[in-house]
């Protein structure tokens, strides 16, 4: 457990002594289940200079941290467009919004899982 501890404390402060600044984004979107959620966390995650991702299903927030030095937030929100759904004012790709499965489409009623 004290290993654990010490490589923890470690591994942050060699991030910060690296001086990897982080902003935060918070995204509106048309998401409505955790499927959505594993889909856009999972698909973001990826996306060059995206720190963490998380999605609260309830409000519908896509939470964000990045390196603003990587990446932008009207890259962000296109990237959210990308895969399908809206990113606040920003309407969802057609094409990747078909792709989705049935209860994430934005006509598919209001559900919780």
């Amino acid at each position: 457990m004290k290993i654990l501890l010490l490589f923890t404390a470690l591994l942050l402060s060699s991030a910060s002594a690296w001086g990897q600044k982080s902003d935060t984004l918070v995204v509106a979107t048309s998401s409505k289940c955790s499927m959505c959620k594993r889909t856009l966390e999972t698909a973001l995650i990826r996306e060059p200079g995206v720190n963490s991702v998380t999605l609260d299903v309830k409000s519908k927030q896509l939470t964000l941290a990045y390196n603003p030095r990587t990446t932008t937030p009207a890259k962000l929100r296109t990237a959210v467009t990308n895969v399908g759904y809206d990113a606040d004012s920003l309407v969802a790709n057609q094409k990747a919004h078909d792709r989705l499965k049935p209860c994430c489409r934005k006509d598919a009623a209001e559900h919780q899982d």
